[in-house]
């Protein structure tokens, strides 16, 4: 599956966790937590305008996609993390948004 053209469909079902570490492999710099609920990954920035810029994009991706972040942000970084809460756990969806996150642009200027 090329996540960059992917779209979101529902889901219900977790990943299995013997399958995580392969769709790890396909979103560099993205941590799992400790339980595998969620994917997270913190973007730097030099200001704050770069990072409203990201947060903006990233918004406007999520609202494409249907499937919605977490975001903490603060001056220079926005920490940004995806779980599908219906399946209680981490989908084709969270990658799918994880990779297009890293892609966009304003995340070229994060450190």
């Amino acid at each position: 599956m090329n996540l960059l053209l992917a779209q979101c469909t529902p889901q219900r079902e977790p990943i299995p966790a013997e399958q995580l570490p392969t769709w790890l492999g396909q979103v560099p710099g993205w941590q799992p937590d400790a339980e595998n609920k969620l994917i997270a990954r913190a973007f730097r920035f030099e200001n704050f305008y770069q990072t409203m810029a990201f947060v903006n994009a990233v918004a406007e991706l999520a609202h494409a996609q249907d499937h919605h972040p977490d975001l903490m942000v603060s001056y220079g970084a926005c920490t940004v993390s995806f779980s599908t809460h219906s399946a209680k756990g981490l989908t084709s969806n969270d990658f799918i948004c994880a990779a297009q996150v890293s892609a966009l642009p304003e995340a070229e200027a994060a450190q």
